[in-house]
């Protein structure tokens, strides 16, 4: 199965559109945003018939109406979510307890966490599960990390980073 992730747009509509067309030139079926998106209106680029849509809150996601808008044309996970792709068991949350994001990790239980909050991106394996982290819009403008879009190959267990800035 191929997963496009991605996190902290933070209403960036031009990086928000970069991830939509990357995950469509892409041909994934589902795209994961584990939080941050903000707004409805960013979330609205995300309304498309080309993939299944999940998004976790983010810590800046105080929109009101930002969950009854993605549950029109996906799912809203909450805080916290798990999702069953073909056989690959994955959590995703937004990251804002990073003993919660290790606790996660080292779980067992999963393989593949999927999270966001701290801009950075990571990608490494830990005692058989995948944590990733597309990064996000950077907190310092003069340095950081750009934004992101990853594709997840489940089947494959390959993760590409696609620069977004």
């Amino acid at each position: 199965m191929q997963v496009g992730v991605v996190s902290d747009t933070h209403d960036n509509l031009g990086v928000a559109q970069a991830a939509v067309d990357r995950f469509v030139a892409a041909d994934v079926d589902m795209v994961v945003h584990c939080g941050d998106i903000i707004s409805p209106f960013a979330a609205r680029l995300f309304d498309t018939d080309e993939f299944e849509f999940y998004a976790a809150r983010g810590n800046n996601d105080g929109e009101w109406a930002l969950q009854s808008l993605v549950e029109e044309f996906g799912a809203y996970l909450g805080e916290m979510g798990e999702l069953e792709l073909e056989t690959a068991h994955v959590a995703v949350y937004h990251g804002t307890s990073e003993a919660i994001v290790g606790a996660l990790v080292d779980s067992g239980t999963y393989d593949y966490v999927l999270r966001g909050h701290t801009h950075e991106q990571v990608h490494e394996r830990r005692n058989g599960t995948v944590h990733i982290n597309p990064g996000g819009i950077p907190l310092d403008p003069a340095g950081g990390s750009p934004p992101a879009a990853v594709v997840l190959d489940t089947a494959a267990d390959e993760v590409t980073f696609h620069d977004l800035g």
